[in-house]
């Protein structure tokens, strides 16, 4: 696993930007909602604006309407004055500062008197033929304020009453701020059940897509297990879009299984056949004698420290690229400390474990060899006492679990810690051994990308940490 590196925030986010543009569920689930909202603000648009569009011509009509109803319920008396009662219909046109009014005054000389609607309290100005010109039918309309404040839309004309060429000015005034109130109203309750069934929409999308989605979490998950070494190949029931990935997916699994498997058995065989030629060189060479016997048989056990440590290495890589093993470090340390103490009956050994055990990422004779090493490296020089702990891996992200093993002996300089690290070196030659045990282990932690460091205990004497990668 990557560690998360302990960046600055800014980089932080850069990286969950990242994260995020990559996961499909992200990404569609956000391209729908663009697209949803996107189309509600299109939807409502032009809903509105339909509908604007439509209350203002029915507004329109309406002031038409009363306009001609207006011309036709007006008359010229004998004396030449304007006379009649206009019943339009409406009682707004009664209701004082309404914002609905009807006006008739005379234009031509020859005609006198002024009617108008009851709701009408003082008079309103009309703008002269040059700021708002007539038609070709002799009506206009235009926008002014009425008597209450009220923004007022006017339906204006002039009209020939009789014979005598007497003019009459007809004017009739809608409440254009009531229009206007009423498609706010119209556009604010649209607004309200779009952005309702859009939410809708959007929630229902998602887990839509996140329900879909799901096949491939399942396939995640599964390839995860042979990862892991808990499985070996996918198994579960997939759609009909999944089946052929997760068939593809298996035969490659069982592909490289059968790779991994003959590369092995190749190993084995090269092993094998390399076994034989060495003995007998080593052999013939310490029956030489001489300088040359010791030569060839130092020589032959290069060769022969060379292969197997190829060999090991060929094998953990293989193992590595195809599963994880499992293997329970307690559990396998137990019978090992047992043993040791067993051969070491002299010799105190402290066992300290965690709560639960803990899975390492490879295999069981690994696991053996590298501690069984670091015992016996420490029962050669302790005095009497060795502690072996066991560390579950902490909040780090590498997820390493850490194994000391301590003793009272008589330690190493710090300045020659670096040393003992290396195939081959000793610092006492006093002692039995050939110097690979350290450097066995630091090589097979390292390919199991751990790592191993040396230090001071406080018992006095060497401490050993051995870090390995853990699996869940």
């Amino acid at each position: 696993m990557t560690p998360l590196p302990d960046r600055p925030n800014s980089l932080t986010g850069r990286w969950i930007r990242t994260i995020g543009l990559r996961s499909l569920t992200l990404r569609v689930i956000a391209f729908s909602t663009v697209w949803a909202i996107l189309a509600l603000v299109v939807i409502s648009t032009v809903i509105t604006t339909l509908y604007r569009s439509s209350s203002e011509r029915g507004f329109n009509s309406v002031l038409s309407a009363h306009l001609f109803n207006l011309i036709g319920s007006v008359g010229v008396s004998d004396t030449g004055a304007l006379t009649g009662s206009p019943d339009l219909g409406d009682l707004r046109f009664s209701e004082p500062g309404s914002g609905w009014y009807w006006s008739v005054e005379p234009v031509s000389g020859n005609l006198s008197g002024k009617l108008k609607s009851l709701s009408m309290t003082r008079d309103l100005p009309s703008p002269t033929a040059d700021e708002v010109p007539f038609n070709a039918t002799f009506q206009r309309n235009y926008i002014t304020t009425g008597v209450g404040g009220q923004k007022l839309e006017v339906f204006e004309s002039e009209f020939v009453l009789d014979s005598a060429n007497r003019v009459a000015r007809f004017r009739v005034m809608g409440n254009r701020t009531e229009l206007e109130n009423e498609i706010s109203g119209f556009e604010q309750s649209l607004f309200f059940y779009l952005a309702i069934f859009g939410f809708g929409m959007i929630v229902i999308n998602a887990l839509a897509i996140l329900i879909g989605l799901q096949p491939l979490r399942r396939v995640s998950e599964a390839l995860a297990q042979v990862r892991e070494g808990t499985a070996k190949r996918l198994t579960g029931s997939f759609p009909s879009e999944i089946a052929p990935l997760a068939s593809e997916t298996n035969a490659l699994i069982d592909n490289n299984r059968r790779i991994v498997e003959r590369s092995r058995t190749q190993v084995g065989n090269l092993a094998h056949s390399l076994k034989t030629p060495l003995a007998v060189m080593l052999n013939e060479a310490r029956s030489m004698g001489g300088e040359k016997g010791r030569l060839f048989t130092e020589q032959a056990t290069s060769m022969q420290q060379q292969v197997e440590h190829y060999l090991q290495r060929a094998r953990i890589a293989a193992q590595r690229e195809s599963v994880v093993y499992r293997t329970p470090v307690v559990e396998t340390l137990i019978p090992m400390v047992r043993v040791f103490q067993k051969l070491n009956p002299d010799m105190k050994i402290g066992f300290v474990k965690p709560d639960q055990d803990i899975l390492f990422g490879g295999e069981r004779a690994d696991l053996e060899e590298m501690i069984g090493n670091l015992l016996e490296n420490a029962s050669k020089w302790s005095r009497d006492q060795i502690r072996l702990s066991v560390l579950a891996p902490g909040e780090r992200a590498e997820k390493l679990l850490q194994i000391l093993i301590e003793d009272n002996g008589p330690g190493i300089p710090e300045e020659k810690l670096g040393d003992v690290l290396r195939r081959g070196a000793r610092l006492d030659e006093s002692k039995p051994g050939t110097g690979l045990g350290l450097a066995i282990v630091a090589e097979l932690a390292k390919e199991y990308g751990g790592n191993i460091s040396l230090g001071q205990s406080v018992m006095g004497g060497l401490k050993v940490t051995l870090e390995l990668s853990a699996v869940e």
